[in-house]
């Protein structure tokens, strides 16, 4: 066929075969190479040195803040407006790094390129940056690129159904690169010799077939390509009533899925005329799309689907909503293709602050097999971005211990470079990082059993797995009482010592209790032991504390000796009977309190109820009011020291071995009285001074201190 073609003629620019435009490319080429030739020779030297100045203060700011969106735009703009080849090349490669490009910065690139081209061995790089902006966004694909490919027909054929596979559905814009496809191949067909009737004729049913597939999908301007295929018929040839959009004379099968489109587009069209509204608010326009997009995905058509999506996101780069329903739904249906990997690579760099993204683009690499190298890549970059909270940061960091436990316990991939090591290297940076920040949380108790069981399950490694127990026991909030009683008011000191250990105690309590069940499961009956002893006598929330002690009682049951029973009864026995008094002493107190303040709420009233009369009657004058303010204080401050002494007497009786220290004595620097047996438990977290300000309080200090 090579032989019989006529030169198609010299190499034609994008838009040259989409728009016929070849003067206004010429007339680029032009303000590009010779700037001072178009307006920049009008203008003054005033603007010059602006345009200059401009230039170095974005260079500053790039220099300085390279992440600036905006600054790079400009400098852009800037520099293709001077005709800065050279450095408008490195600028765009720059912003490319960090952001993708959009669609027209694409086009404006690829123009540009076109423009300054002088033969042949420029085409390729041309056709390199349409490929990577197709990478960015399927979207606006210009396949007349072709003519700018050495690689002749076959290679620009390619490059068309390329461009139908990411843009040929598009509703609004589609039918541009079905017309560019036939107008290719149509010259093609004028360039082939008259005599060679066989080529020729493998060329019409060529373009014939171009017009059967599009009539068979639902465009905007569908009626009008019947139309243009009736009238390209009958210059072939075939008698068609060319001014009609009826089916006569067109073949049964192209007539049923022109109509099947035609339905199609029609039920479409409100949809398109929605999103397709330029004055709507942006929240507005999106919510428009996504219910264009929930139509599509009940039609069950992928690849609607993908082209929808991929119109979306081009209006809405940065939604993480749109992001996450894309990769949700190519995750459900393409699962681990290469699709995938590079719309979840786009995602990541359009949404850099969403962790969810980060963590599903690691298991869509390893769902599709990807190399260790590409894995960590995208792991190392995840952690460098700004999440909005320390969980989604963990959430990254045990995506990628997953990832990794799986490829080793049953892939057998050692001679990828996978090892234990990096487990554990993962673990002692989640940890490194994260400890401060979710101390005595959930999530941290769940990271370092994760991690524990790791260590003695897969690395086999025991003492790793305790050194991580104990290292998560020792990073525990610690408050002394000191600092509860300096708050001075009982009640608000009692509640937020309650507080404060509901809520870090809970943690420590599974904490201990994994630790022991390791232990355990490994038969390490005396290491169990051991930290039974260690934790029975600690402070837990709610029924925490007599858990661990009925917990020591059934473990020696079913694993100690007769000696171990008797000395783990002997041990929990006056602990359960502290924990019960206590118990006690809070329902009566929480009583008691209630009915004070019933009382105190009835006398109220009746003063109210009394004061309203008297003032009726006779206002009382301010003197009075004085007089009577100060009674009152004195009376109720009579009322709180009989009420603190009470208080603190009742204590003495209850606990004889405890004693209130002086506020004023400056020679007491401990707390006296504490319980010897007690005291050796907890002497390191013993106040300086203590000042005793109801039985609460002491009963909370020196029974239950960490």
């Amino acid at each position: 066929m090579a032989e019989n073609l006529a030169p198609i003629g010299p190499p034609a620019r994008p838009d040259q075969i989409v728009n016929g435009n070849e003067d206004e490319t010429m007339s680029e080429a032009q303000n590009l190479k010779n700037p001072t030739d178009s307006g920049a020779s009008d203008s003054d030297s005033g603007d010059e040195a602006a345009d200059n100045l401009q230039l170095q203060t974005l260079e500053a700011e790039l220099s300085s803040n390279p992440a600036n969106y905006d600054a790079h735009v400009q400098y852009i703009k800037a520099l293709r407006k001077q005709g800065e080849i050279e450095k408008l090349r490195k600028a765009r490669e720059a912003m490319n790094v960090l952001f993708p490009l959009s669609p027209a910065m694409w086009q404006e690139w690829a123009k540009d390129e076109t423009s300054l081209s002088t033969g042949n061995d420029g085409f390729p790089a041309i056709e390199k940056v349409y490929e990577r902006g197709v990478l960015d966004y399927l979207v606006e694909y210009d396949p007349s690129v072709h003519e700018c490919s050495p690689a002749g027909i076959s290679k620009a054929r390619n490059l068309f159904e390329r461009a139908l596979t990411a843009a040929g559905l598009h509703v609004s814009e589609g039918s541009k690169i079905w017309e560019a496809y036939r107008k290719f191949e149509q010259a093609v067909l004028h360039a082939i010799d008259e005599t060679n009737i066989e080529s020729r004729e493998k060329q019409v049913q060529r373009i014939r077939n171009i017009f059967h597939r599009q009539l068979s999908v639902p465009l905007a301007d569908l009626k009008q390509t019947l139309l243009t295929y009736k009238a390209w018929e009958a210059e072939q040839g075939t008698t068609l009533d060319v001014h009609s959009s009826n089916l006569d004379g067109i073949s049964a099968h192209v007539a049923s899925a022109y109509q099947k489109a035609l339905e199609m587009f029609n039920a479409r069209a409100n949809f398109e005329e929605r999103v397709s509204k330029q004055d709507l608010p942006d929240s507005e326009r999106l919510q428009q799309f996504m219910n264009y997009l929930s139509f599509e995905e009940s039609t069950g058509d992928p690849a609607r689907v993908q082209i929808l999506y991929e119109r979306a996101i081009t209006e809405f780069p940065i939604s993480a909503e749109l992001w996450l329903e894309y990769t949700r739904y190519l995750d459900k249906t393409l699962k681990a293709t290469r699709i995938v990997r590079d719309v979840y690579h786009r995602a990541s760099r359009n949404c850099s602050w969403v962790g969810e993204l980060l963590v599903r683009y690691l298991l869509s690499l390893e769902r599709g097999h990807a190399s260790e190298k590409e894995i960590s890549d995208v792991y190392e970059k995840a952690l460098q971005c700004t999440f909005s909270s320390f969980d989604e940061y963990l959430n990254i960091f045990l995506t990628r211990v997953d990832g990794l436990r799986r490829r080793i316990s049953f892939a057998g991939e050692v001679t990828d470079g996978l090892d234990y090591a990096l487990i554990r290297d993962t673990f002692q940076r989640a940890s490194g990082y994260l400890s401060q920040q979710l101390k005595n949380t959930e999530s941290l108790l769940q990271m370092h059993s994760y991690w524990a069981r790791l260590e003695s399950n897969l690395a086999n490694d025991t003492v790793a797995a305790r050194g991580v127990w104990e290292s998560l026991l020792k990073s525990r909030l610690r408050i002394s009482a000191n600092s509860i009683c300096k708050i001075g008011i009982v009640l608000i000191s009692v509640f937020l010592y309650d507080c404060y250990l509901i809520f870090c105690s809970g943690s420590m309590l599974k904490a201990w209790q994994g630790y022991i069940a390791m232990e355990i499961e490994k038969g390490h009956i005396n290491e169990a032991r051991s930290l039974y002893r260690r934790c029975y006598s600690k402070r837990f929330p709610e029924m925490g504390s007599e858990d661990i002690c009925h917990s020591w009682i059934r473990f020696e049951r079913e694993f100690g000796t007769l000696e171990d029973f008797d000395h783990a009864v002997q041990k929990v026995t006056p602990r359960l009977e502290e924990l019960r008094l206590f118990r006690l002493h809070q329902e009566s107190t929480t009583v008691a309190t209630f009915a004070d303040q019933k009382e105190n709420a009835l006398n109220k009233n009746a003063r109210e109820k009394r004061k309203a009369v008297s003032e009726v009657i006779d206002e009382q004058s301010p003197a009075k009011r004085q007089k009577d303010t100060s009674q009152t204080s004195k009376k109720v401050f009579e009322k709180d020291k009989a009420q603190v002494k009470s208080s603190v007497e009742t204590n003495k009786m209850e606990n004889p071995t405890v004693q209130a220290s002086k506020p004023d004595s400056a020679s007491d620097n401990k707390a006296k009285g504490l319980n010897p047996e007690l005291s050796k438990q907890y002497n390191d977290q013993q106040p300086t001074k203590i000042y005793v300000t109801s039985s609460v309080t002491l009963v909370v200090l020196n029974l239950f201190a960490y």
